[in-house]
């Protein structure tokens, strides 16, 4: 189940039925590029950090602002971050 204040992020899939935690990449990405503190912390206590970190290395759908900005804070060099080499 998806908390209250995570709904507005996942306005593309049936809320009422959708997983979280069946579609981890998914869900991270979302909460990373759209979530506001209140998400994050939520995210940081159900996903773990490598998980986490795994999604900003490889996540195409990250915008270039929330791939440097999850870079920065997890200490990720620039280089192993896929959307930010990818053509786009």
């Amino acid at each position: 189940m998806v908390p209250q204040h995570l709904r507005t992020l996942f306005w593309d899939v049936n809320i009422d039925t959708f997983d979280p935690f069946a579609h981890p990449v998914y869900t991270i990405g979302r909460v990373l590029e759209y979530g506001d503190d209140e998400d994050v912390a939520w995210l940081r206590a159900n996903f773990s950090a490598s998980e986490i970190t795994e999604v900003v290395r490889h996540e195409r759908r990250l915008s270039r602002r929330s791939a440097t900005f999850w870079a920065l804070l997890y200490g990720i060099p620039a280089g192993d971050i896929t959307a930010l080499h990818d053509a786009s």
